[in-house]
């Protein structure tokens, strides 16, 4: 329900004028605008009277072009400015997501737009702010003009001055993956570690030794918490940030495409958002919505076909290594549509077989699993990895042993959906041949979401992951399989910017180091209390929790272990939002712990309420969430491993209302190395008011269902 949109005036500025100001909503956040020197845009931040942003330029570079009519002399959109116009307002309203951790969102800013005109040629752009109670995001914006039709942006030099020699939790920057560990240091102390904290990956590309990744957390030695990051990344490259670690300045670092061009503009067009999000309390940085209010409304009519999912599915036991994702090992090559299967004998560690997918819709329907993924149905996993080969699947042949129609009715007849999977291997190109009829086939068997992957060096080769071709290939795939009623859930593609608030058909992304690695060497503990401040900024991820068996030798030749106690698995379902959980670990382990299953069967996936309880980037997160149409609530408490007391006031709990509250916590001698599935079930009955507090071991965590009692 929109409350109020205001727009309270246009002004005209006299051309000698050039220092602005816009306000936040509280005033807290205070953003000034000025030109310097040769007509230099510039800004600056501050927050309760602190500098968070020195001043800092704005601009962009351009690439001759003679097809586009940009003479070398015409690159420059850095400086030759003046201030033609500037107009502010003022928006309040609330709007309501399809899903998320609120059932409302409250939308409020106050904005400038100060229009910038260079004499020669005659061009304008627009530099827009948007201030939130808790930050601000900037963006360009080009309106329809003739010295300014089609152009390339050779760079933006969007700068970002620091106030100080932050702790930062930062990624290696890379174009094509965010599957790094995270590292916590000074800004001062990236290029001394940046060659240690890159690792190695299918497909990377560093571009700098000191470039890192968004979203960027940071705090300050005064006590501010500042994020940056980007909003609404449309039709343009992903944006990094690179470190002049001399002066403490950042400057955006876009994705380049195989010929060194960052973006192919036509006006009239805008940039993506330049987001920061500050405050003086680490629960405000987890709670702010300013990522997803700065992208556009939802543009669906009907959302009723997207629903939260949990699932769990055929993917560990192939992850740790125990089975495969290929059918057979007789073809050291496969054709698409020339190699055939059905004589082929199977190598006898298929993942997708008819009678392996039956055993998990039957574990799923006993316990109220929405779907079960599958990997590996469809032919052609035999020699997928690492040859760059244009063709690769086509997504609808099975496998001789997956009988696709047999198990979508026994799953329906069952209350239960299968989930598609559709590895591309990175050849984008043969995707989209396949995709309409890829989603033509989820509708005939009553498919409605699929996990999507992007391994490997992306075709066209010579694109990345994060650049421009890509960014708008993984939207292209959202949007198609919106007009088929499916949801998407993509692996390796770019890191999410809020567009899950236009598109709520894209449920999930993982885009970061996920449960994954537990099996490849292990995060560390302290991973899963960085993520929601760094990766979650932009949107939900599917981080795969829910592992009760983390010590995999017990179970498979896998000398690894989950970097977790069993508690701390049950607190991830709250303390890493998404719409999209998944029970990850086999049916015969949860089994085996059916009393700690429990709260995995209980818990939601949509909320109505959440309240950030305790938070601190790399230590702790206590959040609190109610049931989306329920009374009843959860908490989930996670900790790095130093392990962590948490202390829990039940004031958010309705009056008068008695809740049936169970425990789930890590034993007294709990320990993710040494005792990771000791842990401790407490039942009793609560009220509003009531105090809760809960010993989380090293690297361990809790659940806590709240169910009022009838």
């Amino acid at each position: 329900m929109k409350i109020i949109s205001l727009c309270l005036c246009a002004l005209m500025m006299p051309l000698l004028l050039v220092a602005q100001q816009v306000k936040s909503p509280n005033g807290n956040v205070v953003v000034s605008f000025s030109l310097v020197d040769n007509g230099v845009p510039t800004y600056q931040v501050s927050y309760k009277g602190k500098p968070v942003i020195k001043q800092s330029r704005l601009g962009l570079e351009l690439t001759p072009s003679n097809n586009d009519g940009i003479k070398p002399e015409d690159t420059n959109l850095m400086n030759g400015f003046k201030v033609s116009n500037t107009e502010t307002s003022s928006f309040k309203e609330v709007w309501k997501p399809v899903w998320g951790e609120t059932s409302s969102i409250l939308n409020h800013y106050n904005e400038m737009a100060v229009s910038l005109t260079q004499e020669h040629p005659n061009r304008t752009i627009i530099v827009r702010f948007r201030v939130y109670n808790d930050g601000m995001g900037l963006r360009y914006e080009f309106p329809r003009q003739s010295n300014l039709g089609y152009f390339i942006i050779k760079d933006e030099h969007t700068q970002f001055a620091m106030a100080g020699d932050h702790t930062a939790w930062w990624l290696p920057g890379d174009y094509d993956t965010q599957e790094y560990e995270t590292v916590t240091s000074k800004l001062s102390e990236i290029r001394s570690k940046m060659k240690a904290a890159v690792t190695d990956n299918t497909s990377q590309t560093t571009f700098s030794e000191t470039g890192v990744q968004t979203s960027l957390q940071m705090k300050s030695s005064d006590g501010l918490y500042i994020n940056l990051h980007e909003a609404a990344c449309v039709n343009y490259p992903t944006m990094h940030l690179n470190l002049d670690d001399k002066n403490m300045v950042f400057e955006s670092w876009l994705t380049p495409d195989a010929q060194g061009n960052k973006a192919y503009m036509q006006a009239p067009r805008t940039t993506p958002w330049r987001t920061l999000i500050v405050s003086d309390d680490a629960r405000d940085m987890l709670s702010s919505n300013l990522i997803l209010n700065l992208n556009e409304p939802c543009q669906y009519d009907d959302t009723s076909w997207i629903k939260p999912v949990k699932y769990c599915g055929v993917w560990w036991e192939m992850i740790v290594g125990r089975k495969s994702w290929s059918y057979t090992d007789e073809f050291p090559a496969v054709e698409i549509g020339v190699t055939d299967f059905s004589k082929a004998k199977p190598n006898g560690r298929h993942g997708a077989t008819t009678a392996e997918v039956k055993r998990y819709i039957d574990f799923a329907a006993k316990n109220g699993l929405d779907q079960v993924l599958v990997e590996g149905w469809n032919i052609g996993w035999e020699d997928w990895f690492g040859h760059s080969k244009f063709k690769v699947f086509d997504f609808q042949t099975p496998y001789p042993d997956f009988d696709i129609k047999a198990l979508n009715e026994y799953a329906h007849s069952k209350g239960v959906k299968l989930m598609m999977h559709h590895e591309t291997s990175a050849s984008v190109m043969n995707y989209e041949r396949y995709m309409e009829d890829a989603y033509k086939l989820m509708n005939k068997y009553g498919y409605n979401s699929v996990k999507s992957g992007y391994v490997g060096n992306i075709i066209p080769r010579g694109e990345h992951h994060y650049g421009q071709v890509m960014n708008n290939h993984y939207l292209h795939a959202v949007t198609e399989a919106a007009k088929h009623k499916i949801m998407v859930n993509a692996h390796e593609a770019t890191r999410p910017t809020g567009l899950c608030r236009t598109y709520p058909n894209l449920i999930g992304n993982e885009s970061a180091r996920g449960t994954e690695y537990e099996a490849f060497g292990g995060s560390n503990p302290d991973h899963t209390v960085i993520l929601p401040f760094t990766r979650l900024q932009g949107g939900p991820m599917d981080y795969t929790p829910g592992i009760f068996e983390t010590q995999l030798k017990n179970w498979s030749s896998n000398q690894s272990y989950v970097h977790t106690t069993l508690a701390g698995q049950l607190a991830l379902y709250l303390v890493m939002y998404s719409p999209l959980q998944m029970a990850a670990d086999l049916p015969e382990h949860y089994e085996k712990y059916n009393d700690a299953f429990q709260f995995i069967k209980d818990v939601a996936v949509d909320w109505d309420d959440s309240k950030y309880i305790e938070a601190e980037p790399g230590d702790y997160i206590t959040v609190a969430r109610k049931a989306k149409g329920t009374d009843n609530w959860f908490i989930g408490g996670k900790c790095d491993e130093n392990g962590h007391k948490a202390v829990i006031k039940l004031d958010f709990l309705d009056k008068g209302k008695t809740y049936e509250c169970t425990i789930y916590s890590d034993a007294a001698d709990a320990d993710y190395e040494k005792n990771p599935k000791a842990y401790s079930i407490i039942r009793k009955q609560v009220k509003r008011g009531d105090v809760l507090k809960i010993n989380e071991a090293r690297g361990g965590g809790f659940g806590v269902s709240l169910l009022v009692k009838k």
